[in-house]
């Protein structure tokens, strides 16, 4: 299944869970130290809460999370067609989890990732594999979520 992703920066994560949980009727399918996520079938949405990687109530980044890693390099093929500057990570650790994404901005440079998750993770972040650290190195300094 697709879905959307919007990941935001909150300053209070039980807060925020408490309130996005009444508002969906659901709890987060992941929740760790500073973070959890909510994978709802209804909306289609993947909604992302992480504490102190920016001031509450900000965007942290959208994506759009796909079933598998050729739908990403498909997306990533067919951005670089449409003349957009993308930046391909993958295997890295990012939100708990192994993913392979492809990175791309808009006109006001919101970061949009276009992945799949291939495994879950104790880690929030992790060491980048060698493709993905030469990729960052040429892009903008990385971080997880893609320095955002």
């Amino acid at each position: 299944m697709s879905r959307v992703q919007l990941a935001l920066n909150v300053t209070d994560l039980d807060a925020a869970v408490d309130f996005y949980s009444r508002l969906f009727n659901a709890q987060p399918a992941k929740r760790r130290a500073g973070y959890a996520n909510f994978a709802l079938d209804s909306p289609a949405l993947k909604l992302v809460l992480i504490q102190g990687e920016g001031a509450g109530g900000t965007l942290n980044h959208l994506g759009v999370e796909v079933e598998d890693s050729q739908q990403v390099a498909a997306a990533s093929r067919r951005l670089e067609a449409q003349g957009l500057t993308t930046r391909d990570e993958e295997g890295v650790t990012c939100c708990y989890a192994t993913q392979d994404k492809v990175w791309v901005s808009d006109p006001d440079n919101a970061p949009w990732e276009v992945y799949t998750v291939l495994a879950d993770s104790a880690t929030f972040a992790g060491a980048q594999p060698a493709k993905a650290a030469a990729a960052a190195a040429a892009a903008e300094p990385a971080a997880c979520c893609g320095g955002h």
